[in-house]
């Protein structure tokens, strides 16, 4: 697997992900980190032109780097409930395809201490390229459970203990009126369709997002980022009582 993009590339190394690494031959001295880190875990580097970059990046922001990086270990829904260290807090992706949004949301999920994501193995963006430029590097550290149906990995985790909550803009309660200090799964779906209704129908309750102003509708990546906030605020003010 490829990524590109310095912060990504220099998470992916600390992580001990990568294998091998191409560099600009005119990078500078914006890549000296990576080298040196490189050379810290005898990680093979080879310089190359800018335009072979672009050709391994498929166009996308390279920033001089590349690297080849070993597959993610494969989680099971199961292990991401066991191996969380208080009350789980998972993300569920829903046909969420847009490798930037999923991005973006692993790099909230990493930030809020989640402890991991689901998504479904079929048609769903890939782990490289733009989604890990996009995760800032978070993709080398959150814990990710690729399931074969979603609405069957929530099942899945009814059984565990862990309560399901869809977001979607009909839903009659708010975000904030939810106890998110329980076992937590926020289920979010594609951007324009929302959840699926075998999906929504099979969440434990449904949450919305107030919209004050003309346009009815966040980017799922930003809804993400609230409801795992709010989710983070609420368990602060619990541990701190």
């Amino acid at each position: 697997m490829l990524i590109y993009g310095i912060n990504p590339v220099l998470e992916a190394l600390r992580a001990g992900g990568v294998t091998s690494l191409r560099v600009s031959d005119r990078g500078g001295k914006r890549l000296d980190g990576i080298l040196e880190v490189a050379a810290q875990h005898r990680i093979t580097v080879r310089r190359t032109d800018s335009a072979t970059l672009n050709r391994d990046a498929r166009g996308g922001a390279h920033q001089g780097v590349v690297a080849e990086v070993r597959a993610a270990k494969a989680y099971s829904v199961a292990d991401l409930v066991h191996d969380a260290v208080g009350p789980p807090l998972l993300i569920v992706l829903d046909g969420i395809e847009d490798p930037h949004n999923v991005g973006a949301i692993l790099r909230t999920a990493d930030a809020a201490g989640a402890d991991g994501v689901v998504r479904q193995s079929r048609r769903a963006a890939r782990l490289e390229g733009a989604a890990a430029k996009a995760s800032a590097g978070a993709v080398a550290h959150v814990k990710i459970a690729e399931v074969v149906n979603i609405a069957r990995a929530i099942e899945a985790l009814k059984e565990l203990g862990v309560w399901s909550v869809g977001l979607a803009a009909d839903a009659p309660r708010r975000y904030d009126q939810m106890d998110l200090t329980v076992p937590t799964a926020l289920v979010l779906g594609a951007e324009g369709t929302g959840l699926r209704r075998l999906v929504r129908d099979r969440c434990d309750l449904l949450a919305s997002m107030p919209m004050q102003g003309h346009v009815q509708s966040l980017n799922v990546s930003v809804a993400a980022g609230i409801a795992l906030y709010e989710a983070v605020r609420q368990r602060l003010n619990r541990t701190s009582r």
